[in-house]
């Protein structure tokens, strides 16, 4: 079996690298990558190829940033034709990003079948760009790899055939489990002992001058309680610029490649953010986890693991972070299927296929 994959945005790498993997240790298997180039930035996407041990991209579509819709198009233009002279048998798509749900389309019109790995996750959010992606790629894939139980039953109610669905547990945490060990033994110079770590780059949160001078004065106001690390999302850097906000308290860094990502991650007292993959990895880690979202997609990290919602509601914020300072933080567990095998049971499904 010929199985081609298309990875794009820095997620998708280490949903992808265990797939590979299991992939590999299977000698009937024949794997191609195909790097949209979504993320273009080294630290969003190079060096994640070399921590993940992925081989280099067989093929880079280099599309860069741009509006979604020149964005989407630009990947399917572009990949259109290495389909159409790779002949895989199946094309593996990762996650919510542009690249997946552009690829998905193309085999869709082409009739190249097409595997969704993380399909089923619902924010029940429209004005989220990723929620159209999931809702589109679900509904033209042929084969449905979910990572809990909400997974299964949204597509169910949706009308999706249970034949077609799978659930294999979340990738994510086979990547997190693989590379604990070297995040352990990875140093974080300079870091202090207690800290928060932050990420922030939802459009939602980050393009508007009012939310995002909002969120990073209260994040100025937690740091008086703990102190605030914060690898900067070009993105987010970019507006911080543009709209001229001071954060001169805060400990910024340049976005830090995922071992020194999951190290820090891993000795934070909390960590505050707008990211779904973080909602997952922090869950796991059983790191108190505060989301500057009203909804999540990724319900079943609120409902067992350790998240907590609390939207732009800085009381909120404060509050929350004031109950773990005080050793009252919410207490979770890891959900089913959790456990670093999710791309042995992805590569077990496709063999049998």
């Amino acid at each position: 079996m010929h199985v081609l994959h298309v990875v794009g945005a820095r997620p998708n790498f280490m949903k992808a690298a265990p797939v590979l993997h299991a992939l590999r240790a299977r000698p009937r298997m024949r794997q191609t990558l195909v790097h949209t180039g979504q993320h273009y930035d080294k630290n969003l996407s190079g060096v994640f190829f070399s921590q993940l041990e992925i081989p280099a991209p067989d093929v880079n579509l280099g599309v860069g940033s741009s509006t979604h819709a020149r964005q989407t198009a630009d990947i399917m233009t572009g990949f259109e034709p290495v389909l159409l002279d790779c002949k895989p048998d199946i094309v593996l798509v990762y996650g919510d990003v542009n690249s997946t749900v552009a690829a998905a389309l193309v085999c869709a019109k082409l009739l190249v079948p097409v595997a969704h790995v993380e399909a089923g996750l619902r924010s029940f959010d429209r004005t989220m760009p990723e929620e159209v992606n999931r809702i589109v790629t679900d509904r033209v894939a042929d084969v449905l790899f979910t990572p809990s139980a909400d997974g299964d039953e949204n597509l169910l109610r949706e009308g999706v055939s249970p034949e077609k669905i799978h659930r294999v547990g979340n990738v994510m945490i086979d990547s997190l489990v693989r590379l604990l060990p070297a995040a352990a033994r990875c140093p974080t110079n300079g870091v202090p002992d207690r800290f928060a770590l932050v990420t922030l780059h939802r459009p939602s949160n980050v393009d508007d001058v009012e939310t995002l001078k909002s969120i990073l004065e209260s994040l100025v106001t937690v740091s008086e309680q703990l102190k605030i690390v914060f690898p900067v999302h070009p993105r987010t850097r970019a507006r911080i610029e543009q709209f001229g906000i001071g954060i001169d308290k805060l400990h910024l860094l340049e976005p830090v490649p995922y071992i020194e990502f999951l190290a820090l991650q891993s000795r934070a007292t909390a960590v505050i953010t707008d990211s779904g993959g973080i909602q997952e990895e922090t869950t796991y880690l059983q790191v108190p986890c505060l989301t500057l979202r009203n909804n999540t997609e990724r319900p079943v990290t609120v409902t067992m693991g350790t998240n907590i919602l609390v939207g732009q509601d800085n009381r909120k914020l404060a509050f929350e972070l004031s109950a773990i300072l005080e050793g009252r933080a919410k207490k979770g567990s890891v959900p089913p299927l959790w456990d670093g095998h999710a791309a042995e049971r992805i590569a077990a499904v496709l063999e049998k296929l």
